[in-house]
Order: structure tokens, then sequence, then C-alpha cells
């Protein structure tokens, strides 16, 4: 068990470290490609478009309290590695190591960019129709969030079979 263990917690600190590099690369290149104005794919409803956001996810919600988003960022980076140094579900596991990539992603920015610590814009600069822009890390929350669900469904009482029951004990958050 110590191996498996092992594999999966190497298997979690891979994800985790390709989103945020991902994260960070793909953001880099959106500063400098996108500087002289939008690269659109297909008219005006797919392409990039670079955004700097104070606020939560969506439209820039709260963006007056960039501060507070960074700690409950920095709290909700804390809960998710220990639930993911506790999760054995594969699903589980994979999942949210991708939601931990992309909080980690997002945080990377909250504190290292402009304005300053803890008041950074994150930088967003995917547009998909009517969408709020959007980022990698925003896209590795929104899939590990469904994998999470997945498992949870998966996972629920009633299943009926000893290993499921034992997973459930696992897997809880």
């Amino acid at each position: 068990d110590a191996v498996t263990t092992s594999a999966r917690r190497g298997l979690a600190a891979a994800i985790v470290v390709a989103i945020v590099a991902a994260d960070a690369a793909t953001k880099q290149w959106a500063e400098t490609a996108l500087r002289d104005g939008p690269i659109w794919l297909i008219d005006h409803s797919v392409g990039f478009v670079l955004a700097h956001n104070t606020g939560s996810a969506f439209l820039s919600l709260f963006s007056s309290a960039t501060p507070v988003l960074a700690v409950l960022a920095i709290v909700a980076a804390v809960v998710l590695a220990r639930a993911v140094a506790r999760a054995s579900d594969p699903w589980m596991l994979v999942g949210l190591s991708l939601f931990l990539g992309g909080a980690l992603g997002n945080l990377v920015d909250r504190v290292f960019r402009a304005p300053g610590p803890l008041r950074g814009a994150v930088v967003d600069f995917v547009k998909v129709g009517p969408w709020p822009l959007f980022n990698l890390a925003d896209s590795a929350i929104t899939v590990g969030a469904v994998l999470v669900a997945v498992a949870v469904l998966r996972d629920r009482p009633g299943r009926g079979d000893a290993e499921g029951a034992e997973d459930r004990k696992s897997t809880r958050l």
C-alpha cells in the first residue's frame, strides 16, 4: 500500500505542477501575443482576448475585495492539498489535483502580479461565445469539479458492494 500511496502522491504532484506550469506559460503567451489586440478564430465569438480580472470568476464579481479573495484562495489551496493527500479513488484524486492546480495557478497571479501581493489581477484570455473570459487554470478547476462530482456520484451510498463502501470512507473530504 505504501507503493500505491507513493504513486498516488506522484500522480497528484505531476498534475498540479503541470497545470501551474502550463497556466503560467499560456498567461505569459497571452500577455505578449495579445498586447496589440485580440486574435479571433471564429468571427468575434471564439478567440483570445487579454483581460486582467481583479475579482472572482465570472464577470469579475467582488473586484473590490481582491485581498480577501487571495486569502480565501490560500485557505482553499490548503484544504484541497489535504484532500488530495487523503484521496484514494482515482477519479477523486485526479479531480482534486486538477482543482488544486487551477486554484494555485490563479493564486500565483493574485500574489505576484500587479498591483502587488494579494491584490494581483488574474490573466484571462480565452473567449468562447457568451461565456466570460477564462484561462487554463479556470478550465482545470471546472474539469476537476466535474470529476469530483463523478467520483461522489459513483460512490454514493447504496452502491451495495464492500469496495464501494471502503472507497467512500477513504475519499470523504
